[in-house]
Order: structure tokens, then sequence, then C-alpha cells
């Protein structure tokens, strides 16, 4: 039997569509380059949305700090074009986050690899 998806994930995943499908054809900042969407979080009562992107170009939260700025500095923009292109009652309050996960998967990575590189030795 599939499984049931709750409004908030059917709303995240919604969201997420959009955000990176906007990030990519209407953002035109040069400080916000190669964004990529990794996840969105909505609250239960559909009045928040955590974003979290990745930059290709940039490494750690540091680096990406200012393009988040951009990014919250252009989530009215963002939640108004959202808005647009759906039925729901309301639109989500939009915070983007840098998603770290991705940096500290690669490291565990190569951890992991070097640790099996040397057992071999």
């Amino acid at each position: 039997m599939p499984k049931e998806y709750s409004r908030s994930e059917r709303v995240a995943d919604f969201i997420k569509r959009e955000v990176a499908s906007l990030l990519q054809k209407e953002l035109r900042d040069p400080r916000v380059s190669h964004p990529n969407v990794n996840a969105v979080v909505v609250s239960r009562d559909m009045s928040n949305a955590k974003i979290y992107v990745t930059f290709l170009e940039k490494e750690t939260a540091e680096d990406a700090k200012e393009a988040i700025e951009v990014l919250n500095g252009a989530a009215g923009f963002i939640r108004s074009q959202i808005a647009a292109q759906h039925t729901m009652r309301s639109t989500p309050k939009l915070k983007f986050y840098f998603d770290e996960s991705v940096r500290t998967g690669e490291h565990l990575s190569n951890l992991i690899g070097r640790a099996l590189y040397g057992d071999k030795s």
C-alpha cells in the first residue's frame, strides 16, 4: 500500500519545486550563483517554511552568508511568486538556511574511505 503524505509534506514538495525553478529562472543577483534547494520543511500550521540551500562555489556557511542574506531579502518576492502558482489560502513565510549536511556527508565519506584504505595496507 502506498505511503500517505501529510499536507505539510505535499506543500513542502511544491515549495521546493517552485523555489528551485524561481531561483534558476528569475533571480538575477550575481551574489547568488548556482543555488541548489536541498530540502524544505514546512511547519504543521503552514505558516513558516525553512528552505535549506547549497551553492556550487561556496563550501562553508561563512562563504554562503552573503548569498543567504540575499535570498532572505528576496523571500517576499519569492513568496509572492509562489502564491500566484497555487490556490492555498495562505503561503508560508520563507526563511533560507545554508545546508551543511552535504559537506558533512562528503567529509564523513572521505574519512571512511581513508579508514578502509588504511585497513588494506
